[in-house]
């Protein structure tokens, strides 16, 4: 690698992540800066975090989007890498990551993310949903949608395809199923404030299509049983957000 790269701040927001962090700092122990934004934990990730050198400040949380970008602004570098407490950088993304760093030709880089599905970890070939995770802060900020936040920049965006990420979080069926009963719950007021339409036609024809696509389409059937299962509560998360919409426009009428 030719010339210096530019300094790199992470950030991480966490609220009882000490089964994760470890990991998820251990892997990123070589950027110039770790902030972490705790909502109040009463484990140990306030230590862990200490721990890996990071720079850790407490605030209540209030919502994705408005925490992720509370902690940008704590960064003190212009380039940001945005992880969650429960995801790991994969080996060799260090080196991705520098190349992209050394020259940058856009103002934010997606990278591919791998999911735990259960008792594994999904296959490499199996398509991986890139996410806009590397930016300058400077021309991005975290958008309003709740529950599902993300980052959004003034400029091009490319994806650094030779990384990835795991996210570590479910470890379960269990685990999985609760979080998408309540991240389905989160998106109701904004479906109702974007007024989609045909709300019981979705409900009945997209969670079939979409198990389709993530089993087949993108491969998840290389996961085995676990890609299976993956797809099928994919498909019911799907089915609960506009079951729960459509519940919320009936009980409104009343």
């Amino acid at each position: 690698m030719s010339g210096a790269r530019e300094p790199l701040s992470v950030v991480v927001i966490t609220y009882n992540n000490a089964d994760t962090l470890e990991r998820c700092l251990a892997a990123v122990d070589w950027a110039e800066e770790i902030v972490v934004l705790d909502s109040g934990s009463s484990d140990a990730t306030v230590e862990i975090a200490r721990r890996h050198g990071a720079r850790v400040a407490v605030h209540p949380f209030d919502d994705y989007g408005p925490q992720k970008q509370r902690a940008i602004g704590m960064a003190t570098h212009d380039w940001v890498l945005n992880l969650d407490a429960d995801e790991v950088l994969s080996p060799g993304t260090r080196a991705v990551i520098e190349r992209a760093l050394t020259a940058p030709r856009a103002a934010g880089y997606r990278l591919p993310r791998r999911e735990r599905m259960f008792w594994t970890v999904q296959h490499r070939c199996s398509w991986r949903n890139a996410h806009l995770r590397l930016f300058d802060r400077r021309r991005g900020r975290m958008n309003d949608v709740p529950v599902h936040a993300a980052v959004e920049v003034d400029g091009p965006v490319r994806t650094l395809w030779r990384a990835d990420f795991v996210n570590d979080g479910d470890g379960d069926i269990a685990t999985r199923v609760d979080k998408i009963n309540r991240y389905s719950s989160g998106m109701v007021a904004h479906k109702l404030a974007r007024r989609q339409r045909f709300t019981g036609l979705r409900m009945v024809f997209y969670p079939p299509l979409f198990f389709l696509r993530q089993f087949l389409l993108k491969r998840y059937f290389l996961n085995g049983w676990a890609g299976f299962v993956a797809s099928a509560i994919g498909a019911f998360y799907v089915f609960l957000k506009y079951a729960k919409l459509h519940e919320a426009r009936r009980l409104g009428r009343r």
